[in-house]
């Protein structure tokens, strides 16, 4: 349904966006993820068509919507395409039914059937009580169903969301999940959805574009960035916890431990949290850390710790204590392996 073929963004003399292209089916869910400033909301603006691409072709089905090549874009109004953005930018002097019947009376529906439509989104969304309140009137949670109702109206094949759940607190943003998930399979759009928080990627997509500098680090399927990511970057982002990387030179962890199975590899070495215990005396591949942080965790605990300058989390069944030194044990071998370029190379 959505297909980028090296779609890049510049503005001066940088690119906000390099050289991306990916294709997605009908009805994925597309997560853009990356830390701020990597350019997915860049991505995001040039599939709405509010920003052009510099170069690159866009195309959303058999649909040429904008090639940076020719100038070629399509309005995007004319795109089939709604968008949700963080601030929810709901109209203040509009009712709720107001704003949701906003763009099918643009659109020009008639009457009645602009009446129904906004009564079904309502009703899908939860939110029909709240009908002829004010935008200043209701909670931040019921915005959110507002302009998530309001851009499901006219029914678009392509919905886009800019980090909708961000101005909500954590226990909101669970259940506004949930509420996603059920419209996006309502409706059978193709969703692309832009975030930093890695927790929304791994249980709302069916793909992920992890993105860095403007550039794609790994576009898979959720489980795979977990099980099988492609660079240094993707492991030290994605998890929860990320992955530990631990630097090693010359087949020596953190410089010092010298390890034959390292094989006198240089870069970074991929250490699960789980591949990691807390040792009670020292020992073989043990290392020494001060005590960062303890968090309990599902029954369990994440125990950080700071060693040579970097955090190391380990998951532990016992309790570190509140303060001072600890020991951390290392496991046989890494998970992986990366270089100095960060690219994985076992």
């Amino acid at each position: 349904m959505i297909s980028l073929e090296n779609i890049t963004k510049s503005f001066g003399n940088s690119n906000a966006v390099s050289n991306v292209s990916f294709s997605v089916p009908e009805g994925s869910f597309l997560v853009l993820l990356g830390p701020s400033g990597c350019g997915k909301s860049t991505m995001l603006r040039m599939l709405a068509g509010l920003d052009q691409p510099t170069s690159g072709k866009m195309q959303f089905g058999d649909t040429l919507v904008a090639d940076g090549n020719t100038g070629h874009s399509l309005p995007p109004a004319d795109r089939n395409a709604g968008l949700v953005f963080q601030s929810y930018a709901l109209w203040p002097h509009m009712t709720v039914a107001g704003n949701i019947e906003w763009p099918l009376k643009v659109a020009k529906l008639p009457t009645e059937e602009r009446r129904a439509r906004v009564l079904e989104v309502m009703e899908m969304l939860g939110i029909e009580k709240l009908a002829n309140r004010y935008p200043g009137e209701i909670s931040g949670g019921q915005q959110q169903r507002v302009a998530l109702a309001r851009m499901i109206a006219p029914r678009p094949k392509v919905m886009l969301f800019d980090e909708p759940l961000s101005n909500l607190d954590a226990t909101l943003r669970v259940e506004m999940r949930f509420e996603l998930l059920k419209v996006h399979a309502a409706t059978g759009a193709t969703a692309v959805y832009v975030t930093h928080d890695q927790v929304e990627a791994m249980t709302m997509a069916t793909h992920v574009a992890v993105m860095n500098n403007g550039r794609i680090e790994q576009f898979d399927a959720p489980d795979r960035l977990l099980a099988e990511p492609a660079s240094a970057f993707v492991a030290g982002f994605v998890g929860t916890p990320a992955a530990n990387l631990i630097p090693i030179e010359n087949g020596k962890w953190f410089g010092t431990m010298p390890d034959p199975l390292l094989r006198d590899q240089s870069g970074h070495a991929m250490v699960r949290a789980e591949q990691i215990t807390v040792a009670d005396e020292d020992g073989p591949r043990t290392f020494e850390a001060v005590l960062a942080e303890v968090v309990p965790m599902a029954g369990r605990f994440l125990v950080t710790g700071i060693a040579h300058g970097i955090r190391i989390t380990a998951v532990s069944d016992q309790v570190a204590r509140p303060s001072g030194k600890l020991r951390f044990r290392l496991p046989s071998a890494p998970a992986a392996i990366f270089d100095k370029q960060g690219t994985r190379i076992s």
